[in-house]
């Protein structure tokens, strides 16, 4: 329902007003004139010679609607460099030159892309594990290493 604001021109001692479509029904403009040379066109514009021209709009707020959106993030977070069941991650460490000066670095973990049969789902399911949880993955099975770490396989 969004009804036409009305313009209202002041001139001297008269005022007239004019029908202003597409806009708010809470808002209303008013322009006052000096002068006394003021025509509307067939289109609702108005011209007039400009000087002493005052503007004013008069908009009455509303008070702001909570806005509920789930929020997403635009890009999907980096994986990041840690093994999920065994917990491994970058150790920090010198690198120590011949002349036995240090500076840091960062020694990461072997992460593979492995596709694991898993028993259980009667499925092959693809994890990005440390050749650590691998070799602890083959010694005790899928299942138990998953359990023990939290992972749910289901929702790989």
């Amino acid at each position: 329902m969004a009804a036409s604001t009305t313009l209202v021109l002041f001139s001297g001692n008269t005022s007239t007003r004019i029908p202003f479509p597409k806009a708010d029904s809470s808002s209303s403009i008013r322009v006052s004139l000096k002068t006394n040379a003021c025509a509307v066109s067939d289109l609702g514009f108005i011209t007039s010679q400009l000087s002493g021209l005052k503007i004013s709009k008069v908009v009455s707020i509303q008070p702001a609607r909570p806005i509920f959106t789930k929020f997403s993030p635009a890009l999907q977070p980096v994986a990041r460099r840690i093994c999920p069941f065994t917990g491994k991650k970058a150790n920090r460490a010198n690198k120590v030159s011949f002349s036995n000066h240090k500076t840091k670095k960062l020694q990461f973990v072997n992460l593979q892309y492995k596709r694991v049969w898993w028993e259980a789902g009667k499925r092959f399911v693809k994890l990005r594990l440390s050749t650590k949880a691998l070799k602890t993955i083959e010694k005790n099975g899928l299942d138990a290493v998953a359990k023990k770490a939290g992972i749910d396989l289901r929702k790989l």
